[in-house]
This record gives structure tokens, C-alpha cells and sequence, in this order.
């Protein structure tokens, strides 16, 4: 294998993929470390319903496939391992995977995206994309006329607790403190008091998720007095405690803000020249699929006018 190309593209997502059609249309040779396993939190969801063209919506592996199979048809290269270091200077950068291949490039895009902090339960996990989500404006249309759940405390918390209303008949908000320590903003926190369709648990935990394929309501625990309640009326659990970028690897290389996330010096650039970044890797505003791919094609395009001043 010839392991010298114009890009590379760390990350099989949207963002990636979407990076990848375009790039390797642009004749520019193209190699995509898509990770181990591919496809990003997509290949988690069931149903994505808010992917323009699917009117009938369509399953998020089979998103990711398509996506992949149009990259493959302009002869992209791929890899599925993950990456754990980029050194080098622009015009010659060098990505090594965990199996300790090490392939270069010209320039990079990173699109590693980011990975939404769970609970760390059994039940949590084998319900993801049954009920269990940590995406509201994703899978908030599925629970129309139900009672759901959201665990969190700070301003992301409470607006997905907030946008839920719009669907949920009721949103339990469980919150492990007190109202006094919540983390979310006065604003933020006083527009999720003031919704009736919105309850707050205080001193509360999950303990376990219920249901078998689907979820089927909650057990939580009082943390002050350790006594345990069932929610059976419960059918989805939202997880609101955070997003965690996909960037060790990037660190002492581009310019990260105290999250983790890849700052961005000018549309898709990075603070290393001939790096650029997409998707939520760096957007941990709107966290779509849709949005992920417009940040792929943003960077693809920048990435091909940098190589244009600097190939041939």
C-alpha cells in the first residue's frame, strides 16, 4: 500500500465521510481513518429521522454505509483503526493508528467527533437507541405524549429538558444535588422551573434502567437517604452531563480550548497550518449529522484550495 496521500481524514462519521466524497472527487488522494469500530455515535442510533432525503427516515448504520459507499465509489482509502498521534510540519504530516501503522499526508482533517458521557450502567447501555438517548433534538419526536426522563444539572440539561416539553406530556428532570447547587445558569434554570410540564427530582440518582428491548421506566435512589423508588411510567431516558471531544491525541499539536475541543482560527482552520477540523470534534453547539456533513464539505473545500497554493 502506498501510505503517501494528499489528505487524510481522521474520523468515519458524517463529518468525515461527507469530507471524503468531496476531497476524493477533487482528485485528491484520500485515505479516511475511520476508527475502530467506524462510524461514530450514528452507528448507535436506530432511527434518524431528521436526515434531509429520507422521508421515511432511515437506520443510522445504513446512513453511515451510504455515506461510506459513496466515498469508496471516488476511491477513497480506508482504514478502520484509531488514531493515536499526528506529528510532522504542513505539506508532510505523519498519522500513526494503535496498530502502529503510520501513513502522510499533506494535509489533515480531523473529524474524530465527540463521545456523550453516560451513566456507566449495564441497563443504560444495552437500551441506547431503545429509549435511551443523549440527544434530545435527535429522538425527542419519538416520545411524543409520554413521560420521559433527563439526568443533568447544568444549562444543557435544562434545555433539553425545556425542548422535550414540546413532545413529552411530562419531563422528569433527576438532578444528583440540590436546586442550590445546580450548576445551570439563573436563566436557564428558572425557564425549566417555570415550565409545568417539567418536574424536578432533587437528590436523585439512577440505578438502573428497565425494559428489555425497550425502555419500560426507572429505578432511582434518594442519595441522602439511600431508599429506592421505581418510575414505572418512564418509557425514555435522556443523558445531559456532557460531551467529551475525541482529542487526546491531539494535544501539544493544534490549539484546544479547556473542554478539549479543537479551537478553529478561520472557517475550518486550525491554529497548525494545513489542519482542519469538522464536525463536533469543534461544534459543540449543534451536534447533528446534517450539520457534521456541512462541516465536512466546509473543510473539504478549504483543505482543496490550501493544497491548490501548495501541489504541483
Amino acid at each position: 500500500m502506498d501510505k503517501l496521500f494528499d489528505i487524510i481524514i481522521i474520523g468515519g462519521g458524517p463529518a468525515g465521510l461527507t469530507a471524503a466524497i468531496y476531497t476524493s472527487r477533487a482528485f485528491l488522494k484520500t485515505a479516511v481513518i475511520a476508527g475502530n469500530p467506524p462510524g461514530g455515535q450514528l452507528m448507535l442510533t436506530t432511527d434518524v429521522d431528521n436526515f434531509p432525503g429520507f422521508p421515511d427516515g432511515i437506520v443510522g448504520p445504513d446512513l453511515i454505509s451510504s455515506f461510506r459507499v459513496q466515498a469508496e465509489k471516488y476511491e477513497t482509502f480506508f482504514l478502520d483503526e484509531n488514531t493515536v498521534k499526528i506529528s510532522g510540519e504542513p505539506g508532510n504530516f505523519v498519522v500513526t493508528t494503535d496498530s502502529g501503522q503510520t501513513l502522510q499526508s499533506k494535509a489533515v482533517i480531523v473529524a474524530t467527533g465527540a463521545s456523550a458521557k453516560w451513566l456507566n450502567l449495564e441497563s443504560e447501555q444495552r437500551l441506547r437507541g431503545k429509549g435511551v438517548s443523549a440527544c434530545a433534538t435527535c429522538d425527542g419526536f419519538f416520545f411524543k405524549g409520554q413521560t420521559i426522563a433527563v439526568v443533568g444539572a447544568g444549562d444543557a440539561a435544562m434545555e433539553e429538558a425545556t425542548f422535550l416539553t414540546r413532545f413529552a406530556n411530562k419531563v422528569l428532570v433527576l438532578v444528583r444535588g440540590t436546586k442550590e447547587t445546580m450548576r445551570a445558569s439563573k436563566i436557564m434554570r428558572q425557564r425549566a422551573f417555570d415550565n409545568p410540564r417539567i418536574e424536578f427530582l432533587f437528590n436523585t440518582e439512577v440505578s438502573e434502567v428497565l425494559g428489555d428491548t425497550v425502555v419500560a421506566g426507572l429505578r432511582v435512589k434518594d442519595n441522602l437517604t439511600g431508599e429506592e423508588k421505581t418510575l414505572d411510567n418512564v418509557t425514555g431516558l435522556f443523558v445531559a452531563i456532557g460531551h467529551k471531544p475525541n482529542t487526546d491525541f491531539l494535544k501539544d499539536f493544534v490549539e484546544l480550548d479547556h473542554v478539549g475541543y479543537v479551537k478553529i482560527t478561520d472557517n475550518t482552520r486550525t491554529s497548525k497550518e494545513g489542519v482542519f477540523v469538522a464536525g463536533d470534534v469543534s461544534d459543540f453547539r449543534y451536534r447533528q449529522a446534517v450539520t457534521a456533513a456541512g462541516f465536512g464539505c466546509m473543510a473539504a473545500l478549504d483543505a482543496e484550495k490550501y493544497l491548490s497554493g501548495h501541489v504541483g
